[in-house]
């Protein structure tokens, strides 16, 4: 059985070498996001599930490398698209998972008071504003990288892309 690749419409090279400012405005946001106290293991789970739902494959095996990288138990991102379910997930991640899918989703629905108040039980102010700050920028980079098809990282692979930060 041979995989079926799809054709890049812009590379990752291409966006980078046209669009530096942008890439380094997104960098500047995930620094921001690193420097915060949002534990680093929660920020790739986030970053994993929104792209499960936005089908990005570039972001979601860049998340899933650096998941790995982290030593996050392969269980919690096996089972990220049913993490409801899965009966692994913390109630800080379980609340922090249901706030990225509202927030990626909310073309479909308006964010609810329900849903900010459940969050808000487990995340501090401060929190919340970099836990929504990371929701939204990958939520960016997955609207680049989706459209143009940028080829995921595989590692080991020829496609592998290096110097890409999210």
């Amino acid at each position: 059985m041979t995989a079926t690749q799809t054709e890049e419409r812009i590379s990752w090279q291409t966006f980078h070498n046209v669009a530096p400012e942008i890439v380094a405005a997104l960098r500047a946001i995930t620094q921001a996001i690193h420097a915060s106290t949002l534990e680093p293991e929660l920020v790739e789970l986030l970053k994993i599930r929104a792209s499960q739902i936005n089908g990005c494959a570039f972001c979601l095996q860049f998340h899933l490398n650096d998941a790995r990288k982290l030593s996050i138990p392969a269980a919690k991102f096996d089972l990220l698209a049913t993490w409801r379910d899965a009966g692994i997930y913390t109630a800080r991640e379980s609340a922090a998972l249901a706030w990225t899918e509202a927030l990626t989703l909310q073309a479909h629905h308006h964010i609810t008071d329900e849903a900010f108040t459940a969050v808000s039980q487990h995340f501090s102010e401060r929190e919340l504003v970099f836990l929504t700050a990371t929701v939204a920028q990958i939520n960016c980079w997955n609207r680049i990288a989706a459209p143009f098809r940028f080829a995921p990282p595989i590692p080991n692979s020829t496609n592998q892309q290096t110097g890409a930060s999210q």
